[in-house]
């Protein structure tokens, strides 16, 4: 008995001189060599923060030029929206922002208010593959003047107020809501590790054409890679795809 036992002990005392020969030091010995493990840190943390702060510089510009260019426009989009369906002109609604924080997202009202009331009974008519978010192409809890901004994105306009304040992006995964987020999978909850955007890569390639699970891997595709330039594209392809309307509703 005793020999069997150590016959079976010899695979794992291998394995673990194997695993002490490979990481039994992580730390480097000698000046030279630590001088270059922290200098490699050090550049990596200004490569990953630099890239942080010229992504958020760009933010903060570009939302603010927006915001005093397209004053005008969003006045007169308020005027309609007032005089089609009483109520509030903007739309507020909790969103789970970076790493799980609550903000408070700001949308033009393209619906009746009381959407919300009406949206148990309509559940079953639910459009959008992977049941965690409510879609539908002919819903009727749409006003006329909130079909048009929703087909033309317009509707989102007002979040580069939150973009401004920093609690979204221009380009990232769209902010979800907390009862969605509440039937994520350990997989989509890697959409948390970022910031949220107004527009993102999934909304380029199809918006809401594209099923649940398929955003979800879109959206990791682009944390994984994401850089100046690849936000850069998705914005340039955010032209496009509001003019088209495709997926949109």
């Amino acid at each position: 008995m005793s020999e069997q036992m150590d016959r079976m002990a010899e695979p794992n005392a291998e394995l673990r001189e194997a695993l002490l020969r490979r990481y039994g030091r992580v730390r480097p010995d000698g000046f030279g060599q630590q001088l270059r493990f922290h200098g490699k840190r050090l550049a990596w943390k200004a490569v990953v923060g630099g890239a942080y702060v010229f992504k958020r510089l760009l933010d903060v510009f570009a939302a603010a030029v927006l915001l005093l260019l397209l004053a005008l426009p969003l006045l007169t989009l308020a005027l309609l929206i007032r005089l089609e369906s009483p109520g509030p002109v903007l739309f507020r609604q909790i969103r789970v922002g970076r790493w799980g924080k609550l903000f408070t997202l700001w949308k033009f009202r393209s619906m009746y208010i009381d959407a919300e009331a009406r949206k148990a009974a309509l559940l079953a008519a639910n459009e959008s593959g992977g049941g965690v978010i409510f879609k539908m192409k002919q819903d009727p809890r749409i006003t006329q003047v909130g079909r048009f901004i929703r087909k033309a994105s317009i509707d989102e306009l007002p979040q580069l107020w939150n973009v401004l304040v920093g609690d979204m992006s221009l380009v990232g995964p769209r902010p979800a809501l907390p009862s969605e987020v509440n039937q994520y999978s350990l997989a989509d909850r890697r959409r948390l590790e970022v910031t949220p955007g107004i527009t993102c890569i999934w909304q380029v390639s199809g918006r809401s054409d594209i099923p649940f699970p398929e955003q979800v891997k879109l959206d990791v595709q682009y944390i994984e890679s994401s850089s100046f330039w690849q936000d850069i594209l998705i914005l340039f392809k955010t032209v496009p795809a509001v003019l088209l309307g495709r997926g949109a509703y």
